[in-house]
């Protein structure tokens, strides 16, 4: 049995000294063999920066997954081919930089694939989630034949939509898992094939929020129905994900767990 971490959302700075302040504890505590985070607000709660990433390769984290505002800083779109284990969502349509899944080893030498998918429900324009869920479990089956670990994050906004892809995957990957709304949900469950599920794993980041932005800046908005500037949040940082056991045999899941760390 294998463990493996996914760590949601991280929100800005305060999201980065989230991790700074829990990660590495909890690593150790829970004996956690392979770790995926989604760092798409990284860099001021939008994309990510050459400086950005470079602080977070300083933690246990072997996956990087993104979404939507991958794109939002120019400067972070070249890190994409230039870092192998920095994902995009994998149906954004070909001739964009970086790739939408990788296959990292534990420490035991267990192959585990990561693959990072984009919904189509109130986001702009994109391929199919699905089929290419279909193409890309092909491309693995062929590229490393026998691995049977599969974690998929499906960065969507639609609750359904990632519901359905966690049905539409349940028995051939070993877990799916939601982002990008930043609100952990409390159904996590492992589906009948044996796949582990949660719809939204939550953000990493400041709690005292609106999904990460300072309440004042996000009211104006509603209030006034005109363009406000964000600004991320500092206060309640708190540390949220999933943790899953998977049986590296089958690659089926036998438990998952909501994480909830608050950081002082």
């Amino acid at each position: 049995m294998i463990r493996l971490l996914f760590v949601g959302d991280i929100m800005g700075s305060a999201g980065r000294k989230a991790v700074a302040g829990a990660l590495e504890v909890l690593v150790d505590r829970e004996r956690v063999d392979l770790v995926v985070a989604n760092i798409e607000n990284a860099a001021g709660g939008f994309g990510i920066t050459a400086t950005v990433l470079e602080e977070l390769e300083r933690f246990p984290i072997d996956v990087w997954t993104t979404g939507n505002h991958v794109w939002d800083k120019k400067e972070g779109v070249p890190l994409l081919d230039a870092h192998p284990t920095l994902l995009r969502p994998a149906n954004y349509p070909e001739g964009n930089p970086g790739r939408g899944w990788c296959v990292e080893s534990t420490a035991g030498g267990v192959e585990v694939a990561v693959v990072n998918l984009q919904g189509q429900a109130l986001m702009q324009p994109i391929d199919n989630p699905f089929r290419k869920a279909d193409e890309v479990l092909a491309e693995i089956a062929r590229a490393h034949p026998g691995l049977k670990v599969i974690l998929v994050d499906m960065h969507a906004e639609a609750t359904s939509e990632k519901q359905a892809m966690g049905w539409y995957l349940d028995g051939r990957v070993s877990a799916v898992l939601g982002t990008h709304t930043h609100v952990p949900t409390a159904d996590e469950r492992i589906l009948p094939k044996g796949t582990a599920f949660q719809t939204d794993v939550g953000m990493t980041g400041p709690y005292e929020s609106i999904i990460g932005m300072k309440p004042e800046k996000v009211l104006e908005r509603f209030l006034l129905n005109t363009p406000r500037p964000f600004e991320p949040a500092k206060r309640d940082l708190q540390l949220r994900g999933a943790l899953i056991e998977v049986d590296e045999a089958t690659g089926r899941a036998a438990a998952i767990t909501r994480v909830k760390i608050e950081v002082a």
